[in-house]
């Protein structure tokens, strides 16, 4: 295991999914504008860490997105991560990857080089323990509290969440029903931070 050579900031936003791959269609190009605007207001208030959430569109669709997220991103100083194959953030010059639980336990070495950042989604000891393994950049360990997110999810609670930071020396992102006030109790429980869509996008997300 290394250890990262990013400094990480204490706010981690996590994007809303887009309605759809209609998104990305001429004919509603104001909703592409309007979710675009919407990034820019959370960067102007002083996000740099971005994770791009777009799992119901298509590639070609992504793709696009993608390319204009990262445009912004990078002219507000803010670093983009892709919630997508580790080959399309290398394709698409982003600043690195986010793996989903999935990809990470099917990783078995770093999938990008050291100067990319790698992000991974944890649920548990086992997952954490691979993701430290790997020589990940940073983790997500969700869902700490309830989220209308995955409303189905067993909430960890913060007493479970710490215990589970214990484990690693990978800064860790607390995620799963954070406001911007639970950045504090985060910290005592060992967290670097939180990740948040509505924390950081704003309560009247794209749903």
């Amino acid at each position: 295991m290394t250890t990262s050579p990013f400094v990480l900031p204490p706010h981690y936003l996590v994007t809303p999914e887009p309605t759809s791959n209609a998104l990305l269609s001429g004919s509603v190009s104001s909703t592409h504008s309007f979710y675009l605007a919407a990034l820019e207001a959370a960067l102007a208030r002083g996000i740099t860490l971005v994770q791009l959430r777009a799992r119901t569109l298509d590639a070609q669709a992504y793709r696009r997105l993608a390319t204009d997220v990262l445009r912004c991103c990078h002219r507000h100083g803010a670093r983009l991560l892709l919630n997508a194959a580790p080959e399309l953030a290398l394709s698409l010059h982003a600043d690195g990857v986010h793996l989903t639980s999935t990809r990470l336990m099917a990783c078995t070495q770093r999938p990008l080089p050291a100067d990319f950042l790698v992000s991974a989604a944890c649920h548990d000891e086992t997952q954490i323990r691979h993701a430290t393994q790997l020589g990940v950049d940073l983790l997500t360990v969700s869902p700490v509290l309830p989220t209308k997110t995955h409303s189905n999810a067993i909430p960890l609670g913060w007493s479970r969440f710490s215990t589970l930071v214990a484990l690693t020396s990978v800064p860790v992102y607390a995620l799963g029903g954070m406001r911007i006030e639970s950045l504090a109790e985060a910290q005592q429980a060992g967290a670097r931070g939180i990740a948040a869509i509505r924390a950081f996008w704003g309560e009247d997300v794209i749903s």
